[in-house]
């Protein structure tokens, strides 16, 4: 078979297999079985389901809970800027929490070493007692979430997130976001 004629049969069979896994532009979307609707919905009641741990107790909100996990998990100071690309949480809504948590001295301006334009957070001692409090609390909730799934089903769970995660190129460890100090 001549060259050309292979390349134009190659070039069918891969438009084939591409229509037969392409869906149609005529179809509708059934956002059910849509993945990125679906992990959006999950992440979202997955949230809510564990602010009822600190929101009734500690009158923390999401966006405020989130400030003080990253700062939590973080051995040094980081900026807000760091929290908000970290959290995938809008600028303003990380501000407003910040705002709050100054308010309430649950966290604390320090100067960067490195620029002293630049003020980092940190937990102050009453936020660490109020984070030591609540992790477990929180831990035992996810727990509560998981349960549906057998031990070999969380870790394939948890492999399979890091798999979708990688494509999408997000930092999966905190050491990985210092060392690459990405955010």
């Amino acid at each position: 078979m001549p060259r050309a004629s292979l390349r134009a049969s190659s070039n069918e069979a891969r438009a084939g297999s591409r229509e037969e896994t392409a869906p149609k532009t005529s179809e509708r979307l059934d956002l059910f079985k849509f993945v990125p609707f679906r992990l959006n919905r999950l992440a979202a009641e997955v949230s809510l389901a564990l602010s009822s741990e600190y929101q009734a107790r500690y009158g923390l909100d999401i966006p405020e809970w989130r400030v003080l996990a990253t700062l939590g998990f973080r051995k040094e100071p980081c900026s807000a800027q760091y929290i908000s690309h970290c959290t995938r949480t809008h600028k303003s809504t990380i501000s407003r929490a910040v705002t709050t948590l100054l308010d309430r001295q649950l966290i604390e301006r320090v100067a960067n070493e490195d620029d002293r334009r630049e003020f980092r957070l940190r937990m102050t001692r009453k936020g660490k007692t109020l984070y030591e409090e609540l992790i477990p609390r929180l831990l035992h909730r996810e727990q509560e979430i998981m349960a549906c799934l057998s031990a070999p089903e969380r870790r394939e769970f948890s492999r399979l997130l890091g798999k979708i995660e990688g494509v999408l190129n997000l930092i999966q460890t905190s050491e990985e976001a210092d060392a690459k100090q990405a955010y």
